[in-house]
Formats: C-alpha cells, structure tokens, sequence
C-alpha cells in the first residue's frame, strides 16, 4: 500500500505584508515575524531616499548612528558621553564639518532614534556653524522639516540668538513633523534647580563644548 505524501512537507515558504516593512512568513508548522528597523523617512511618512551625505559619511568611516554620535561626543558634546561608548573614527573637521555632521544626524534615512535626533540638535546649534550650509545641506537631505523643528525650539529658549532666526527665515515652508517623532523641546536642554543666587530654574541649549573635546578628546 502507497504512503500517503505529507501535504505538510510539500508546502512552500511565503511571505505576507501585514504592514509596511513587517512580514509575516509562514512555514510548515511554525510562524515568526521578521521587523524592518524604521528609519526617520518612515516615521516621518516620507517615501525613502538616498542620501549622499550618509554615503560620504560611510566613506569616512562613520557607518551607523552609532559612529555619528561618537563623534560628536568627541567634537564637545560632552553631555551625551556615556562609559560604554565605543573608540570612534577621528574625522576632522575638514573632511566632514560639524554642519554635515548634524544634518547627517537628523537625515531621514538614518535608522530612527531619538537619541541620534537629539545629538544632532546640539550638534546644529554648535558655535561657527553657518547658516546657508545648514540650509543647503537640509535641502539635499530632506530634513528640512527636523532642522526648522529643532531651530523652533531652540529660538523659544534662546530668544536673543539671532542665529536661530536666521536659520528658520532661510529654510524653506514644510508641513510639521508628525506628532511623537521629534523629542520634546525639553529634552534639547538642560535645567538646574539651583543657581548662585539660589533657587531657581535655569535653562542652557545642549550644544557642543569645544574646551572638552581639546581636553577629553572623546
């Protein structure tokens, strides 16, 4: 008597879109579920694009977030070091200038993180930084919605600071960022409870610390 053949045995492996960037495969007897890390174009509902500043980037040696942060860190902003952060790739200024280091942080085609969002907040408001690149450089990276975002902010604690005005008046119009992608204002800044005179609130812009990045140099 012929066995029966396993109908089980002769099913294929498939793949269904449930929803973007998520599939689910089927396969014999067991399912899992494969996840796309998101990039900031997805959670900004912004269809992908390349990126030639990531692609320079990568060129220097600064293949992930991970390294654009780290060096970062090392450009002075000291307030986002942690123990754990790995040695970086020492890129200079003359190769890859703080400007395209912060638009690069907030390039939509990054993996989306908060954290890189906010390093590149700091990173835009560094001292020298000037404005027509920022403005280009978002341009080009279609991230002008993040950098007019983050100037916005910045220009609400930083009223006196023409520079931020500038910057807004020379990017152009977007619609604004989706509500839950961008990191509150508040957490571009640091506050104190307690001043020389006391108490009180005192609030300073996150921005990068030359002095420690000459005297740390990580």
């Amino acid at each position: 008597m012929k066995s029966r053949p396993d109908k089980r045995a002769s099913l294929t492996d498939y793949f269904l879109l449930i929803h973007p960037g998520i599939y689910i495969r089927l396969a014999l007897s067991h399912t899992f579920v494969a996840l796309k890390t998101p990039t900031l174009a997805d959670k900004l509902g912004m269809p992908a694009s390349n990126s030639p500043l990531l692609r320079k980037a990568k060129q220097l040696g600064l293949a992930s977030s991970g390294a654009l942060e780290t060096l970062a860190v090392m450009r002075g902003c000291w307030h986002y070091r942690s123990p754990g952060l790995a040695p970086g790739a020492e890129v200079p200024e003359t190769e890859f200038s703080d400007e395209e280091l912060a638009v690069a942080l907030l390039s939509p085609s990054l993996a989306y993180s908060p954290h890189s969002i906010r390093i590149g907040a700091a990173m835009l408001g560094a001292t020298g930084n000037d404005v027509q690149t920022l403005t280009h450089l978002a341009v080009a990276e279609q991230a002008v919605s993040c950098v007019r975002y983050i100037a916005s902010a910045a220009l609400h604690f930083e009223p006196g600071n023409r520079f931020w005005r500038q910057l807004l008046d020379e990017l152009p119009d977007t619609p604004p960022v989706p509500d839950g992608v961008m990191p509150h204002p508040t957490r571009f800044v640091s506050m104190t409870g307690f001043t020389r005179q006391g108490p009180g609130r005192v609030t300073v812009w996150i921005r990068p610390r030359p002095e420690l990045a000459a005297l740390h140099g990580d």
